[in-house]
């Protein structure tokens, strides 16, 4: 009768050890590997917990997405993230990624209520609208349209007003004026929002 009653205290006991953990399996991490320094670091195995909630609450909005990207995009970031064995300061750059990830995904598939959409009309054009949502996520972003484009936009530091940056896009507003650049070399554009 002990016996059993040791066991299920040894199992209790080892469950929150394993929680503590990252989402996937360190027995099958490589030594010196990206996914060996998330298995020994506490907050970067928190952070991978976290995203593999937000990619499973992504994963069951975009199921009827067409086609199916989202699977292929996280392969992707997984590669990405690994590229960091090159960076001076690999846990840094480990915990940006996990950071960037989990914001893109919380505002590209809605996870968090986000505020607007905001329309900007460029260059007094209403053809040529610029539309965007902010999401409170950790960094700030913001998923801006510009026609049949899309680009998720992240906040970065600026002298004044809110300035979101993306690939090769970017969102500078300040007192409901915005400048918006849309494209590598593209020029800037002058943005209002419309009331």
């Amino acid at each position: 009768m002990r016996l059993p009653v040791l066991l299920a205290a040894l199992l209790t006991t080892a469950l929150p050890a394993a929680a503590a953990g990252p989402s996937f399996d360190c027995s099958r991490a490589a030594a010196g590997s990206i996914e060996a320094q998330v298995c020994a670091s506490p907050d970067l195995s928190a952070l991978d917990r976290q995203l593999a909630d937000v990619y499973a609450a992504a994963r069951a909005k975009a199921k009827n997405e067409h086609p199916p990207t989202l699977a292929a995009e996280q392969r992707g970031w997984i590669k990405g993230r690994n590229d960091c064995w090159k960076a001076d300061d690999k846990a840094t750059c480990v915990r940006g990624a996990y950071r960037l990830r989990i914001a893109e995904l919380q505002a590209r598939y809605r996870l968090l209520p986000g505020r607007g959409p905001v329309t900007y009309i460029c260059d007094g054009q209403p053809a040529n609208a610029v539309v965007a949502m902010f999401f409170a996520t950790d960094p700030p972003s913001a998923v801006v349209e510009r026609g049949d484009g899309v680009s998720m936009m992240f906040l970065q530091p600026a002298a004044s007003g809110a300035r979101y940056v993306g690939r090769n896009e970017s969102l500078w507003e300040h007192h409901g004026e915005a400048r918006v650049v849309w494209g590598y070399g593209s020029p800037e554009m002058t943005c209002t929002v419309q009331r």
